[in-house]
């Protein structure tokens, strides 16, 4: 178990503005969000959002 005591395996998922965020895994996607094809624990997860979103703005403003 992990620190914050979430053990769950989570998805890394992106909106049509290139915006990222976790998603718990085996749960139906919310409208407008795709995977992108990295699964994993939180910490690894966030670690790969944290190495591919370097511009937080939204697509629309870039």
């Amino acid at each position: 178990m992990f620190e914050d005591g979430d053990d769950r395996q989570y998805l890394v998922v992106r909106n049509h503005e290139d915006q990222y965020s976790l998603w718990p895994e085996g749960r139906e996607l919310p409208a407008g969000w795709e995977g992108v094809g990295v699964t994993g624990d939180k910490a690894a997860c966030l670690a790969h959002i944290k190495e591919i979103w370097t511009d937080l703005r939204p697509l629309s403003l870039r």
